[in-house]
């Protein structure tokens, strides 16, 4: 009896790319071992993705369509650029290596050319200059993507050093500090004991670093205005 191929098809392929980006990262995705996962072989793939970046892509796309799908502000500038932000990040952090998914691709999918025109539409009622309200976009975009990777990165470091030793990182740090000086380490050993730097990653983290940079954009228009 003839062995039955297993069925595949885009969103499968797509679904599947999801789960062993959450399980290894995306340094260990391959054709091959998605291909070894859905069972197939891995020429298959490409009547579906003619290459990984293609397959990058179309993961990045899915991502700018759930954003898209979930942001909803009918305020003024400030308030749709902060809600964007927030949906954005929100969103980025349920997909894992979104971020990079996101800086790794070009705008060449329909759903990420219509994110990027969403972004642009939140400044278009400000009297920025064409140029600067690009800049305002890529400002934000950069800062909520750095912030997710950062979380991220953090968190993958953390458990692999946690698999390496049985000391936890921060006592190793500590013990590190104590043998720097006060001019060298001083107020970053009073921060780190005091656990501000358990702050970083958080909400209030993020919402402060949002707030920054809408009231830089403010201060822009105001010196404009004079």
């Amino acid at each position: 009896m003839k062995k039955q191929q297993p069925q595949i098809s885009e969103d499968k392929i797509l679904a599947t790319s999801w789960e062993l980006l959450g399980e290894d990262g995306i340094e260990k995705l391959s054709m091959r071992k998605l291909a070894n996962r859905l069972g197939i072989q891995a020429p298959s793939l490409y009547w579906y993705f003619k290459s990984k970046q293609n397959l990058y892509q179309r993961l990045a796309n899915t991502v700018s369509k759930v954003i898209l799908e979930e942001f909803h502000s009918d305020g003024d500038w400030k308030e749709q650029l902060t809600e964007l932000a927030i949906t954005t990040r929100s969103v980025l952090s349920r997909y894992p290596c979104s971020t990079q998914l996101m800086m790794m691709t070009l705008p060449h999918e329909p759903d990420i050319i219509r994110f990027t025109n969403r972004m642009l539409l939140c400044v278009e009622s400000t009297p920025l200059e064409q140029e600067q309200k690009m800049q305002v976009v890529t400002t934000l975009v950069n800062y909520v993507f750095y912030f997710v990777l950062d979380d991220y990165q953090h968190e993958r470091n953390v458990s692999a050093m946690l698999k390496e030793q049985e000391t936890l990182p921060g006592d190793e740090l500590i013990r590190l500090l104590d043998t720097m000086s006060e001019q060298d380490a001083g107020l970053f050993k009073r921060m780190f004991t005091g656990g501000l730097f358990e702050m970083m990653g958080t909400d209030a983290a993020f919402d402060f670093g949002l707030k920054v940079i809408i009231l830089g954009i403010e201060q822009v228009i105001l010196e404009q205005n004079k």
